[in-house]
């Protein structure tokens, strides 16, 4: 049997969710279809080399197509990113390449693949708690700025006393928003800015690495740090199985 990830008190409450979801019914084989999923992020191999013992290639292709378009594993996700700790806010983005496959001729679906200096590639934009954990992410073509969907990951994580991002997030515009929403901004000018930097707490900007520490733990995975599914709303289900397996031990 190839080495699976899932303990059997992660499966108990992975079970529970599943069921509450309310468009997935309790079957046995739900468990090892997640298991073939898993393996496929982590070793990122083709759904046709996936080993006989998770069940029909096919089977477990379609079931994860399956919940990906229901939305069930960033359900999963979302529901155990609800126990964060939203004291501190860190944002960042990280540029994953698309490979060929994920990447040939255009579709009418949403892909979220575009062309930055190093190729075809993909950006994840991710809001951590005080913890680092994952609260919420986007997905966008890898040539955007991260400041484009700043506002957005604010709008979509839980309520922070502040928000801590690195120097891609200077915007006073930004910085506006972000008190507005009741939160102080932790966030460096560049060199030019002619406001500069006394109001920066330095002290907690050296935790912003806990927001990186997050992005390289999924990239971890073969699946996600190439991207090799076509449809954005697929790669996005494979990164909260991601952020999923981050939250688990919290819950075990």
């Amino acid at each position: 049997m190839p080495r699976t990830m899932l303990t059997d008190d992660a499966w108990e409450i992975l079970k529970v969710l599943l069921k509450e979801s309310g468009r997935v019914y309790n079957k046995y084989e739900h468990r090892n279809t997640l298991e073939g999923i898993l393996y496929r992020m982590r070793t990122g191999i083709q759904w046709r080399d996936l080993p006989s013992e998770f069940g029909l290639w096919n089977t477990v292709y379609r079931r994860f197509n399956l919940w990906s378009k229901k939305g069930i594993l960033q359900k999963l996700f979302e529901s155990l990113a609800s126990e964060g700790d939203p004291e501190w806010l860190f944002l960042d983005g990280s540029i994953v390449k698309a490979h060929q496959d994920s990447s040939g001729a255009a579709g009418k679906q949403d892909e979220a693949i575009g062309k930055s200096r190093g190729g075809n590639s993909t950006k994840i934009h991710l809001a951590v708690d005080s913890g680092g954990l994952p609260v919420y992410f986007e997905l966008s073509g890898g040539q955007v700025n991260d400041i484009v969907h700043a506002q957005s990951l604010i709008i979509n994580s839980p309520q922070a006393n502040i928000v801590c991002a690195d120097k891609g997030y200077d915007s006073e515009a930004f910085r506006a928003y972000v008190e507005e929403s009741g939160a102080d901004a932790n966030i460096p000018r560049k060199r030019n800015n002619k406001l500069g930097n006394d109001d920066m707490d330095w002290c907690l900007y050296r935790y912003r690495h806990l927001v990186e520490n997050a992005l390289l733990r999924i990239k971890r995975y073969r699946a996600i740090s190439t991207r090799y599914d076509k449809l954005a709303r697929n790669y996005s289900s494979t990164v909260a199985l991601a952020f999923m397996m981050m939250w688990l031990p919290m819950y075990c």
